[in-house]
């Protein structure tokens, strides 16, 4: 059986633990704003998919990830600190776009495309965390698979132009992601 274009929907919570052992709640995904990704693409973490793909609709789940099977350890060296210029437009920062807490997307001299989270605004400086939010965060799912079958023709299609920038969001089905939080 073919564990690759299978239509998988989730509603889930997800937990961080802290330091001190206490959980808290990072993400969820409801069963009227599922998770929804199409296996084998890419879109999730390999370790993620590999605990969804055994399961079938219906299905209960509670796992958890590691560090390193989840986004890594949290790097120091992530954090950069650049010239203010570099965010401004016409010698102005947008404050709507770029403030303490946003995730702003950006892109390497080599045009890979990547998030960073601006963490402090100067005068003079922006400090931005390149890590991904969860990095050096054990992961724990706990949910119930909505929906889990082969993906359509059109589906893969949609996530294909999705994946290529001509698509809508793809991850809430609304098309225009207007504060679904499906990102």
């Amino acid at each position: 059986m073919s564990t690759t274009n299978k239509y998988i929907t989730l509603a889930y919570k997800l937990y961080t633990t802290m330091a001190d052992g206490t959980r808290e709640l990072m993400e969820e995904a409801t069963t009227q704003h599922p998770f929804m990704f199409i296996s084998g693409m890419g879109l999730t973490l390999d370790a993620f998919e590999a605990q969804i793909l055994s399961l079938g609709k219906g299905d209960a789940f509670d796992f958890t990830l590691s560090v390193d099977e989840a986004y890594g350890p949290y790097v120091e060296e992530g954090v950069q600190t650049v010239p203010r210029q570099m965010f401004e437009i016409d010698g102005k920062i947008d404050p709507k776009r770029i403030f303490e807490g946003a995730v702003v997307p950006l892109m390497n001299s080599e045009g890979e495309r990547f998030n960073g989270t601006i963490t402090e605004i100067t005068d003079q400086h922006i400090t931005v965390d390149l890590n991904h939010p969860l990095a050096g965060k054990t992961l724990n799912f706990i949910g119930t698979v909505v929906e889990h079958r082969e993906a359509t023709n059109e589906e893969l299609q949609e996530m294909a132009k999705m994946l290529s920038g001509e698509g809508g969001c793809g991850g809430c089905g609304d098309g225009d992601c207007g504060g679904c939080g499906c990102n």
